[in-house]
């Protein structure tokens, strides 16, 4: 089949029956056209139409390998640096679309995918069907276009423990009885973004298990379709409040619904089981599989087109309004400045550093996407403060689009900005207002800041696992030089 279309992916959900739970009702139908799914649903779909378009058409899309039909190039198995730049290229398309603001594009999952299809010295430790599964669940959705999300850790109860502990071990998702043609799961993990609009959920193991033996219920991987029986989704109240592209123009496009996942008693077939105990494999997954440097190239190419959109946005707000020619207005702009090319130094860097697995898979450098992973975290959350700073009380003084069927001449008058008429300084600052302090943002801030897990746990595993050791050594050279 290859890539779908916009209106291909619309049709295949409406045609599913998922389990969604949402300020207070149940939603299992016509998701395209509920208000809480709409506006993303629809989003998606043209991230799917942009395949098509002769514009976008040859840096998103690449020949399938067993069809030579168009697939999408985040399928691509890199095998050299030429085949990380072709990905990033491919990548950037849809992250400057979205601006950054979409953070589970199928590119992401897609990378996991990819890389995890290639991992066959990995899956051998286990057992070797356990690869010749997940290759062709890799070849199955590269093939069909699925767009995959996944869920991630134990809901929060009593993190004091570990996730095999909580609530006497009955909170966190884990298999409850093996069969001979698959497993049952039972149990509950968050955090599922994207879930209602997907078309499979990817169960990846994610924290850290001791490998203990009351730990192998819980150490696993599976893919399962999204509206299988027994599977239930928790989706937060949505950020988007029904206002028109003009008055909440980020959230009407880009709010990703976020769900706690129930799993009662759902059945996975062996086809779709990809690893079954093995905890300390299950800790290695995306370090030893290359998973976690695929992935982490694809975030840091967001990243860099929403640091982008973050200098264009305040770059807009200082011109519009006089205040570019101030020297702490260009010192910020400055730190716009420099983020964008951190972020893209560190993502071309990467690539220049890569070296092949031991499955001739061509991977960025990890110490470098391990570093930019810590790095973007923090200074992302200065993004929104710089436009609350540039804007001040302006964020607040915002008539809405249909006033100005009723106000216009006074919003002409008084709302007008140095180089932007009275209308177009409210869309401007309609803007701001959704990438700085609406909801939105504040998801956004939170959802960036803790992408990759705690920060603080993040920097102490790059510290004990970047090789500091020639540094000392450097070091203690030079204490001992006697000329």
């Amino acid at each position: 089949m290859g890539i779908r279309t916009g209106q291909q992916f619309l049709d295949k959900l409406d045609s599913m029956r998922p389990h969604l739970v949402i300020d207070g009702e149940v939603v299992s139908e016509n998701l395209t056209e509920h208000p809480a799914f709409r506006g993303l649903a629809h989003t998606y779909a043209k991230l799917f139409d942009m395949q098509h378009d002769p514009q976008f058409r040859d840096r998103l899309t690449y020949p399938s390998p067993t069809t030579g039909e168009p697939v999408n190039a985040s399928f691509l198995v890199p095998r050299s640096k030429e085949d990380l730049a072709r990905r990033r290229d491919a990548m950037s398309v849809w992250a400057e679309y979205s601006n950054g603001f979409l953070g589970r594009t199928g590119d992401y999952m897609n990378s996991a995918l990819t890389a995890l299809s290639a991992a066959k010295k990995f899956f051998a430790r286990a057992d070797p069907a356990f690869g010749e599964r997940i290759e062709a669940y890799y070849e199955m959705a590269r093939e069909n276009d699925l767009l995959a999300t996944h869920t991630l850790i134990p809901p929060q109860a009593n993190r004091s423990v570990s996730g095999s502990e909580q609530l006497g071990g009955q909170l966190a998702a884990r298999v409850v009885e093996e069969r001979d043609d698959g497993v049952v799961i039972r149990g509950a993990r968050m955090l599922a973004t994207i879930a209602p609009i997907a078309d499979e959920l990817l169960v990846f193991p994610s924290t850290v298990l001791r490998g203990a033996p009351e730990d192998a219920p819980y150490s696993f991987a599976f893919a399962i379709q999204n509206d299988a029986p027994g599977l239930r989704y928790l989706c937060r109240t949505g950020l988007h409040h029904g206002g028109s592209h003009h008055d909440e123009p980020l959230a009407s496009r880009f709010e990703e619904v976020d769900a706690v996942v129930v799993f009662d008693d759902v059945f996975v077939p062996d086809e779709r089981l990809f690893m079954l105990g093995h905890p300390q494999l299950c800790n290695q997954w995306y370090s030893e599989t290359g998973a976690a440097a695929l992935m982490t190239h694809q975030v840091v190419t967001r990243t860099v087109a929403k640091s982008e959109f973050f200098l264009g946005l305040a770059s807009e707000i200082a011109a519009a309004i006089g205040i570019d020619g101030f020297q702490h207005i260009q010192e910020d702009l400055a730190e716009l400045v420099r983020n964008v090319e951190i972020g893209k130094a560190l993502a071309v860097a990467s690539e220049a550093q890569a070296q092949l697995s031991d499955d001739d898979v061509m991977l960025p450098h990890w110490p470098t996407l391990n570093a930019a992973r810590n790095w973007y975290p923090k200074a992302s959350q200065r993004y929104p403060e710089i436009i609350r700073k540039f804007c001040a009380s302006g964020l607040m003084a915002l008539p809405g689009e249909a006033d100005l069927d009723v106000a216009r001449e006074d919003i002409e008058q008084y709302l007008q900005g140095k180089s932007l008429t009275g209308p177009e300084r409210i869309r401007l600052f309609k803007l701001a207002y959704d990438a700085s302090i609406s909801g939105f943002a504040g998801r956004q801030a939170l959802y960036e800041y803790f992408f990759f897990g705690d920060p603080v746990r993040m920097a102490s595993a790059l510290v004990n696992s970047y090789d500091r050791e020639p540094l000392r050594a450097r070091v203690r050279e030079l204490l001992h030089r006697e000329d």
